[in-house]
């Protein structure tokens, strides 16, 4: 189990299929679609994305899921599948608002980066929204720059992201 520690974050692997990741999309959710649509969000529209927007590949071998705590409690997640060999796609990253600005972003996707290098990713790819500043902050912050689209299905993005990582080879 990967695990990383940081100030009152700790970061580690976990079933994404197990309680604490479920409750823990939940919140994803509940945010991603209140944030889209300028309201609060309802448990259909939630149960609704939960089940169209599958996780079952953020599992081994070919992803995983990390559950961010803050203080001991779950306040963050992020998501990795291997789209190719040496190509992964950074999924499901989350911070609770409570927690904000506490640098569990920051750590959550540094963790990320290394799982993707373990698995022998050399290319990260993620998408967000244009309206999501504080997180197109914290990607640019970290190496990532703007991409050309190459998952233009997305319903809630408009903005593609990469970052080259080191070859280990």
């Amino acid at each position: 189990m990967m695990e990383v520690v940081a100030q009152h974050w700790t970061i580690e692997t976990v079933p994404v299929t197990g309680p604490e990741a479920s409750a823990i999309l939940w919140r994803y959710f509940d945010d991603l679609v209140a944030s889209y649509y300028g309201r609060p969000s309802r448990p259909e529209e939630i149960e609704k994305e939960m089940a169209d927007d599958g996780n079952a590949d953020l599992a081994p071998p070919r992803g995983l899921f990390l559950l961010g705590r803050y203080g001991g409690r779950p306040a963050g997640c992020v998501g990795l599948r291997l789209l190719e060999p040496r190509v992964a796609e950074v999924k499901r990253m989350f911070v609770a608002p409570e927690t904000r600005g506490t640098g569990g972003g920051r750590f959550l996707l540094t963790a990320v980066e290394e799982a993707a290098a373990g698995l022998g990713a050399t290319r990260m790819l993620l998408e967000t929204r244009e309206d999501l500043t504080h997180a197109r902050s914290l990607y640019t912050a970290n190496g990532y720059h703007e991409a050309a689209p190459w998952a233009a299905d997305r319903p809630y993005a408009d903005r593609w992201y990469e970052k080259h990582l080191p070859d280990p080879e």
